[in-house]
């Protein structure tokens, strides 16, 4: 679905870049996409010997593509993308574009720490075959990441990309909130489409929201946990770690939420939250992939240094799906 969009009332900053972004970007000027629906942020399978697992990459595409899913979000934290090597990136992001069924929208992560970097990849992810690219907000230097220097950062790839752009803000992972006042900055830009919040702070995603709504700017949620809660102050859609192991669950909580069940979806959501904790903030990737072992996908052992779970994270893990009535 194609919206229109108006650059409302720039700073100098945002203002500075319409020139070239229009040079670039004149085929998709003052349009976007409809992002509303689920993502899984997919899982990278290795080798016994650390290298990405094509074959095995393929077959869990396969088993999504029988899930209502809106698309699938490529190189996102769940893919390990600070582990691989940009040209592993492109190439993962390649075959999925080759499985992936034309209906369904292909997010690909091309956040890098610099600007420059993330430009060049954010090219790179669009020839590979991405509809939107989800950009990380740089974070080494944290410290000198105020809401001048990300708007500057965020400004400059959405300028040049030639594919839509959501922002992505994971503190968990990051130890960096993209400021509120920047997401309302740069929601104005036309070639920005949203955000993915995996904060968890409700008040926030709603205020996002209501400070956007002027731009038909999209928030989607980062996480199965507050997925329900997103979705009643206004989020349109999640990327959650979740739907890599229980994503037709996850669907049907969208669609609840989606059709006003509050009820239903409320039962729903609580019996999700401990799973995606375990999955998440608890265990991490090792969680997740072991998870869906448990479901029929190909998950496997992650790349080092990650540490596949202990005995003792094996059992706790199983006991927040089991008690919950998924195992």
């Amino acid at each position: 679905m194609l919206c229109v969009r108006v650059w409302r009332g720039l700073s100098p900053l945002c203002r500075g870049h319409l020139s070239a972004w229009k040079r670039t970007q004149s085929r998709t000027a003052a349009s976007r996409l409809d992002l509303s629906g689920m993502y899984p942020p997919i899982a990278t399978p290795f080798t016994p010997e650390e290298d990405v697992d094509y074959q095995k990459l393929e077959g869990n595409l396969q088993k999504y593509a029988k899930i209502p899913f809106k698309g699938l979000v490529v190189q996102g934290s769940n893919g390990e993308y600070p582990y691989l090597t940009e040209e592993e990136r492109v190439e993962v992001v390649k075959t999925v574009r080759r499985s992936l069924p034309t209906d369904k929208l292909l997010m690909a992560g091309s956040g890098c720490e610099s600007t420059r970097a993330t430009v060049q990849l954010t090219e790179k992810m669009a020839a590979a075959g991405a509809d939107v690219v989800l950009v990380v907000t740089p974070c080494f230097y944290k410290g000198k990441m105020d809401g001048r220097a990300l708007i500057q950062h965020f400004t400059k790839v959405a300028d040049s990309s030639p594919v839509p752009v959501v922002l992505y803000s994971v503190p968990a992972n990051t130890g960096l909130e993209l400021p509120l006042d920047a997401v309302v900055q740069l929601s104005q830009h036309p070639n920005i489409l949203g955000l993915k919040d995996s904060g968890g702070d409700i008040s926030r995603i709603g205020l996002i929201v209501h400070r956007t709504n002027t731009q038909d700017f999209q928030v989607l949620a980062g996480s199965a946990g507050f997925l329900m809660a997103a979705y009643s102050v206004g989020a349109v859609g999640g990327v959650c770690a979740l739907a890599n192991v229980l994503g037709r669950e996850l669907c049907e909580l969208e669609s609840l939420c989606v059709s006003g069940r509050w009820e239903e979806a409320r039962g729903l959501q609580q019996r999700l939250i401990e799973p995606n904790a375990a999955v998440t903030r608890k265990l991490g990737v090792p969680a997740l992939k072991q998870a869906m072992e448990w479901f029929g996908f190909h998950g496997g052992a992650c790349r080092s240094p990650l540490q596949p779970l202990t005995e003792a994270e094996t059992q706790q893990l199983r006991r927040d799906f089991s008690s919950n009535g998924w195992l």
